[in-house]
């Protein structure tokens, strides 16, 4: 009688899905992807256009630290624990592991890694990560809002900076208008599975941490309306869904996150799916390893408290390289809540603020040490204007961020997307002002990107 109960429930809310073992079946077919011009916080990257999708099984959760030792024999999440997401794996990683489980579970492999090109067999049965149409699809499961849960996302609903959920960017200061109001910041990866589902049996679909996808970055091609896979050349991989760090603005189902395919991150990891495209193989190309050679390095960082040029100039003393202060010619306020709000505010509509001065021969320099402080989980908009005023193609960008405990963000992303010919690499995020340990850590940082230490 139970038996039977689960299954009228189940055919009284129309979901398509069947399970087999820990893969989950998903009936294809058309939604709208993207978000329309309506929502809050949507990017320009987030066109709404049709597409239709195949029939795909895909995890109901994010592939785990005990799943990810059990194949790779290796573990190297920041967070510990078997139950909790595997991250700090790049696109590469998950791609092998995806490999490695197909050849253990007697499926053949989906993928075959010739250098930098990456070749996708279409008709293999093994497992692969889900094309980003395919992710966007199963996380929606029939919604059409900002979130999979048809309202603004809370943090007993999914991990993420809880303290600032969707919205409170422009009412912060008087949060009566607010659906959600602020919960929770756990500031780590929890347990797989810790919330409900969505209504195709999917667990952390926004949250907890941000999901690798097969496809490189770019905007939407817009004529294909089947099973897109993305372009065959670019130098990001997408990510979805948003992480424990990130705001409720960057867990929109619609929202687009971008990374090289090499970095690792504390706050991505990935899910897989299974199920044959039939559209003959597909390869792609990154196009990350152009980096011009020498080492001539230029410091350039925006600060408001003096935090960031404390980095800054420590990290001078230790390199001797020169340095730019990154000033807009209309300074933000002094006033800490006034340039919260004027903050936001240049987010919000990607403001562009004029620059003071320039730097002189920049195409001199190949590495670029780029420093800010975490504003609203990104960017101040002053850094949008130096990427953007600037050639830095072949050139290494090194990010540092000051922060009050949200880390990078989606900073990463947004530099990613604004320099997308540049080869970024790992950053460093630093509290507030960095305290005892700030000199030995900004070495360590320089050690491991190898700059030369004085």
């Amino acid at each position: 009688m139970g038996i039977l109960l689960i299954l009228i429930a189940l055919l009284a809310f129309n979901v398509n899905i069947s399970y087999a073992g820990e893969m989950i079946f998903i009936k294809g077919g058309t939604f709208k992807m993207g978000s329309p011009a309506s929502e809050n916080w949507r990017g320009d990257d987030e066109t709404q256009h049709e597409i239709t999708v195949s029939d795909f099984y895909i995890s109901s959760h994010e592939i785990t630290q005990a799943e990810y030792k059990s194949i790779m024999n290796n573990n190297p999440s920041n967070f510990k624990g078997d139950d909790l997401p595997v991250e700090n794996v790049s696109w590469l990683d998950a791609v092998n592991y995806c490999n490695a489980r197909s050849i253990k579970e007697n499926l053949t492999p989906v993928y075959k890694i010739e250098g930098n090109k990456i070749i996708w067999n279409t008709d293999s049965d093994g497992y692969r990560l889900p094309t980003e149409a395919e992710w966007e699809y199963a996380c929606r499961a029939g919604t059409v809002t900002p979130f999979n849960t048809e309202n603004s996302i809370s943090a007993n609903e999914a991990n993420y900076y809880g303290h600032y959920p969707y919205e409170i960017e422009e009412n912060y200061f008087s949060q009566n208008k607010l659906t959600t109001k602020p919960g929770i910041y756990r500031a780590e990866t929890i347990k797989t599975g810790s919330f409900n589902p969505n209504k195709f049996g999917l667990y952390d679909m926004h949250g907890n941490i941000s999901e690798w996808c097969w496809d490189i970055y770019a905007p939407y091609d817009l004529k294909v309306v089947k099973n897109p896979v993305g372009p065959s050349n670019g130098t990001r991989r997408i990510n979805r869904g948003g992480a424990w760090n990130d705001f409720a603005k960057n867990l929109r189902s619609a929202y687009r996150a971008a990374t090289p395919q090499d970095n690792k991150s504390f706050n991505i990891g990935f899910r897989i799916a299974r199920g044959a495209i039939k559209i003959g193989n597909v390869s792609t190309i990154a196009e990350q390893e152009n980096l011009n050679a020498g080492s001539k390095i230029l410091i350039a960082y925006f600060s408001w408290s003096g935090n960031t040029r404390g980095i800054a100039q420590e990290i001078k003393k230790q390199t001797g390289a020169d340095i730019f202060e990154i000033e807009p010619e209309k300074s933000y306020s002094d006033d800490y809540n006034t340039v919260l709000r004027e903050a936001q505010s240049d987010q919000h509509k990607q403001a562009r603020p004029k620059i003071k001065g320039s730097v002189k021969n920049f195409e001199q320099y190949d590495i670029i040490i780029l420093g800010y402080p975490n504003w609203w989980a990104s960017i101040p908009m002053p850094i949008a204007s130096f990427l953007e005023s600037y050639n830095f193609s072949g050139k290494k960008i090194m990010p540092f961020c000051s922060h009050g405990g949200g880390r990078f963000g989606q900073s990463l992303t947004a530099i990613s997307k604004l320099a997308p010919n540049a080869v970024i690499t790992g950053g460093l995020s630093v509290h507030y002002s960095g305290g005892s340990g700030l000199k030995s850590n900004i070495k360590n940082w320089l050690t491991e990107n190898n700059i030369t230490v004085k």
